[in-house]
């Protein structure tokens, strides 16, 4: 039994992951972009990576496996995945920009003190926002909802004290 549920483990990952690459081809081709190596690279990174990357982090992670890739190619590729709605940006506090991959109506959450950025998710957010939208008369085309405060790491780690400044940031 255990090795039979390996194989099926195995084969719906590598599934997986086949049918990310053929959507992120199949997205880049559909809008006339290139689906280079490079480019797919990054996109299967950042549609992975849940950590909310900055350009400079995709760049530094990215040129392991293709040292050659440039700086451009990155925020071009992160420009694509903006354009066709597979990407969030999030311009953070102290001009930080990084991006989400979850799409969905969430929330950030976002610690002061150790910068760490993490999604929650319920089904109230999409419900709390039609509930705005048809409220206010208001056409709501995008959202981004961000809580600040202390994540439970740096709390136990007795680092709960935000200063005036990081507050206001």
């Amino acid at each position: 039994l255990g090795s039979s549920l390996f194989k099926i483990n195995y084969y719906l990952i590598i599934t997986m992951a086949e049918d990310m690459e053929s959507s992120i081809i199949k997205t880049f081709r559909n809008n006339g972009y290139r689906a280079t190596p490079q480019r797919i690279a990054i996109s299967r990174y950042i549609l992975k990576n849940h950590e909310h990357p900055t350009a400079q982090k995709v760049y530094l992670d990215i040129r392991k496996t293709h040292p050659t890739v440039s700086l451009a190619t990155i925020y071009n590729t992160i420009n694509i995945l903006k354009d066709t709605g597979l990407i969030l940006e999030l311009n953070l506090h102290q001009g930080e920009t990084r991006f989400d991959p979850t799409i969905e109506p969430h929330a950030h959450l976002l610690c002061l003190k150790c910068g760490n950025i993490s999604d929650w998710m319920d089904p109230i957010m999409p419900k709390l926002i039609s509930k705005i939208s048809a409220d206010a008369s208001f056409t709501v085309t995008g959202s981004i909802f961000e809580l600040k405060g202390i994540c439970d790491s740096c709390a136990k780690k007795g680092d709960g004290a935000v200063s005036k400044t990081e507050a206001d940031e």
